[in-house]
């Protein structure tokens, strides 16, 4: 913690405090602080060192656990978050247990529900089918070193798809079981990002809090005979993910 305060701040130069102690703390949690178990200083202490308000602390740190890089526990302390994921699903099209694994760490997946429904508008505007069209939900959560990072609901043309109703989706490839079946490649996808809010449900699952950003993407994925083949609506945790996008001219 020396590092840190060994810091100060310049009350002469109209950068907002809040903002100094924010940049000095996200440098601290980036370089210096290692021990992800133990809290960082107390808003009483950064109060005390830096001989400013506490409220103007506690907007510092409140950003930074807006931002993912921070996090609260309850009688306990703030603590800093683990790294975030690089993901490469807006640029690569690759399946969640590849991608996962070239970072080194461990996927799993856990299936929440699988059932027949009918297509509503925009299902049915994705798959290229009527509205009211018999399409299979697949509902996963999914996870990188047991730490939960994204629920996905799938859904997927029934005449095409059924016999996925009888694979094992937990330990099997999505994507290569469609592959292997159908004789065709799955070479495209056409993505959609926006940021949310984490509601009831999502902070259960994701085990994040409740209001807490989430990335929510939106995907349709097309076979080699341009067929789609897939329309999900997947919803990332904002403090465990980050995306790359990558532009030419």
């Amino acid at each position: 913690m020396s590092t840190l305060f060994e810091k100060t701040l310049n009350k002469e130069i109209p950068t907002p405090l809040y903002y100094q102690l924010k940049e000095i703390l996200l440098e601290y949690i980036s370089n210096n602080h290692e021990d992800l178990e133990a809290p960082i200083p107390t808003e009483q202490e950064l109060s005390a060192h830096f001989k400013i308000s506490r409220p103007t602390v506690r907007q510092a740190i409140n950003e930074l656990v807006y931002e993912g890089f921070l996090y609260r526990i309850k009688a306990k302390g703030t603590f800093v978050s683990r790294p975030k994921i690089q993901q490469e699903f807006l640029q690569v099209l690759d399946s969640f247990n590849n991608e996962i694994k070239k970072k080194g760490m461990v996927p799993s997946t856990r299936v929440l529900n699988i059932e027949t429904v009918r297509s509503d508008k925009s299902i049915s505007e994705a798959l290229h089918m009527m509205e009211g069209s018999k399409v299979i939900k697949l509902q996963r959560l999914r996870f990188a070193n047991e730490d939960p990072i994204v629920i996905v609901d799938t859904f997927l043309p029934y005449n095409d798809c059924r016999f996925l109703l009888d694979s094992n989706l937990e330990q099997e490839s999505l994507y290569e079981l469609i592959e292997a079946r159908l004789s065709l490649k799955i070479t495209r996808a056409v993505r959609k990002l926006e940021a949310v809010l984490a509601g009831d449900y999502e902070s259960q699952m994701l085990n994040v809090s409740q209001g807490a950003p989430i990335q929510f993407i939106k995907s349709t994925t097309f076979l080699s005979n341009g067929k789609p083949i897939e329309y999900s609506l997947a919803k990332y945790r904002g403090d465990r993910n980050t995306f790359t996008f990558e532009m030419n001219r």
